[in-house]
């Protein structure tokens, strides 16, 4: 007997939520209810697959849907992926280093001036980081 071929068509629905927390199961019926999912199943699923690596930041999910069964996927945003990798710093100015080297990388500038100039004056206290 040969194989059947699916024929229902591939959907993909994206969503905003907070990562790790069940969002509201009516935020997510409109969306994915006219698809035959359940809203409170795969709000679940959305947790589940972003309470590791995403956990209180917002992230986009990629849901995507065939024969009603979704497969939950992360497309993070660059501001998630900038704000994730910011947990190593020690202290702000540490934090302020990080995204001037990041800037490094992309090639822009500050205000007119060289991030690694900007990341010398800092840890010379010429360019003092407020606490608050």
């Amino acid at each position: 007997m040969p194989s059947k071929f699916d024929l229902d068509p591939v959907v993909d629905v994206f969503v905003r939520v907070t990562g790790g927390e069940v969002g509201a199961a009516s935020s997510l019926a409109p969306k994915i209810g006219p698809l035959g999912l359940s809203p409170k199943k795969n709000g679940e699923d959305i947790s589940k697959e972003t309470v590791k690596d995403w956990k209180g930041l917002r992230v986009t999910v990629k849901l995507t849907v065939q024969n009603r069964q979704a497969k939950v996927t992360v497309v993070p945003s660059a501001v998630a992926l900038v704000i994730k990798s910011l947990s190593m710093a020690k202290d702000f100015s540490g934090t302020v280093k990080e995204i001037l080297g990041t800037c490094v990388s992309v090639g822009c500038t500050i205000d007119g001036k060289d991030p690694k100039d900007l990341q010398q004056e800092i840890t010379d206290g010429d360019v003092k980081i407020p606490l608050d």
